[in-house]
């Protein structure tokens, strides 16, 4: 059954059977629906490779992208379910989640500017309309939970890595005035906006005029600038989450020409003051062209040092690392489920990493850290998240447990260290992973769909491998 309070480490090394000078084998896992972060200590044979014959081929000379790293998001409702926990409890997690080399092994992370859909409510951080110059600027908000939950991060990890980018910008620099794009009226919420003010995508709902742009500019200016005040540096922005989405929570759809406009004159000089990078995103649509428009731009490209995709973007990913090998790509959002947190969920999501990580990204993300079981978010959505925290009985205890997503995750951020390289793979089996670390230890993760065990040859420089991988698993061997 899943563990319940209970932070698991891997110890145990493997027998091996190996030919001579063959690399050892220093550990092998397998997550299954009941049983999650096995040891496995069945022994996993050795031997000479024979040609192209291994179900999976590696060549760890035939590297591709490089990786920065594995993470989640921070947002008011994750915060709020560390709030359930005591103590001790939060600090086993947070310990779980961000200390390096010891689980999850979180390095890069990304939170919002201003609300979410999984914050408590709409905010923003200057509500004060025709306030051009940010007087009234102020991140207060943010300190009550947001900031608390970054700063117990970082104190886990004072070089987790965390970039941010908004969900919308203040209601008084769109066209709508309001925080939303699309009204919600039901019996559970009614978000306000008028039919007559829905925003669509592939229009401009903020208000493309220079005193809104530069003002904006600074909105995010103040913004690094507060942050670091606090202890937080932002090391990139991306200007708007979903930008082709009209939401009932907050958005804010923007032509890929205004993106451009907005980022080559007024967001990247103002970051580039700062030293804080710019990237285009977040990519929600299979659309190559909206990245075209801003990498042609000569303005913003100048800028732009890479491109995040997420949602239906990931089909546009493959044709863009191929027409621009060398341009950085994030993952920049796990898909967020149902809020069932179950095995389906994590295959589908195990497989999502693969295609991802197939196609040339150096960072992948969840999205929701951790939630209260079942609670849905403010705007009546629920997700899946990497924690889950509920109620003990009737009784004003709360007990936490890692879900199985979390641990498809922990199957390769424990292991796969900043700086690794992926691996090109050969061979007919392509339900795997694989990368080279930069102590050159070899990470191979190896999903197994099927209801039967089975045996996977794998070569990796002329030695052969024999990895009993049991039915519906997903298993990782680390070979040094």
């Amino acid at each position: 059954m899943m563990k319940v309070n209970k932070v698991l480490v891997p110890a145990l090394a493997l027998a091996v059977m190996s030919c001579s000078k063959a690399p050892s084998v220093i550990e092998f896992v397998t997550t299954t629906e009941t049983d999650a972060w096995e040891m496995c200590s069945t022994a996993v044979s050795a031997g000479r490779a024979n040609g192209k014959e291994a179900d999976i081929q590696l060549d760890t000379a035939k590297v591709e992208q490089t990786i920065e790293g594995f993470g989640s998001c921070f947002n008011e409702l994750g915060a709020l379910a560390f709030i359930l926990l005591d103590e001790a409890q939060k600090d086993s997690v947070m310990r779980e989640l961000f200390s390096p080399r010891l689980g999850a092994n979180f390095t890069v992370c990304r939170t919002p500017v201003g609300a979410n859909d999984f914050a408590r409510e709409w905010y923003s951080y200057n509500e004060t309309e025709g306030d051009f110059d940010m007087k009234n600027f102020s991140i207060e908000t943010d300190r009550e939970m947001l900031l608390p939950f970054i700063k117990e991060a970082l104190r886990h990890n004072p070089e987790l890595r965390i970039w941010a980018s908004p969900w919308s910008p203040p209601s008084w620099m769109k066209h709508n005035k309001h925080y939303a794009s699309r009204p919600q009226h039901t019996q559970e919420y009614d978000n306000g906006l008028p039919k007559e003010r829905e925003g669509f995508e592939g229009t401009d709902m903020f208000i493309r005029e220079d005193a809104y742009l530069n003002a904006y500019a600074k909105y995010f200016g103040k913004y690094v600038d507060a942050y670091r005040q606090e202890g937080v540096n932002i090391f990139a922005i991306m200007p708007q989450n979903e930008f082709n989405s009209a939401q009932v929570f907050p958005s804010c759809c923007w032509t890929a020409a205004g993106l451009a406009e907005f980022t080559g004159r007024y967001l990247g000089p103002a970051m580039a003051e700062r030293n804080v990078e710019v990237m285009f995103g977040t990519m929600e649509r299979p659309n190559e062209a909206l990245v075209d428009t801003v990498l042609n731009d000569s303005q913003a490209a100048g800028f732009v040092k890479g491109v995040g995709f997420q949602w239906a973007g990931k089909d546009a990913l493959p044709g863009i690392h191929k027409r621009y090998p060398g341009l950085r790509l994030y993952q920049t959002e796990q898909e967020c489920g149902d809020g069932k947190n179950d095995w389906a969920g994590a295959v589908y999501s195990w497989n999502l990493m693969r295609h991802y990580l197939d196609n040339g990204v150096s960072v992948y993300l969840y999205w929701n850290t951790a939630l209260p079981e079942g609670a849905p978010s403010h705007w009546g959505w629920r997700q899946n998240s990497l924690v889950t925290v509920s109620q003990v009985g009737d009784t004003e205890m709360f007990a936490y447990r890692y879900t199985h997503e979390y641990y498809v995750l922990k199957h390769v951020s424990h292991y796969v260290m900043p700086g690794a390289r992926k691996l090109a793979l050969e061979g007919e089996y392509r339900n795997v992973l694989a990368f080279r670390n930069p102590d050159n230890s070899i990470v191979v993760v190896a999903g197994n769909e099927d209801e039967g065990d089975r045996v996977v040859s794998t070569a990796i420089n002329n030695h052969l491998y024999r990895l009993p991988l049991k039915g519906n698993s997903l298993s990782t061997i680390i070979i040094r």
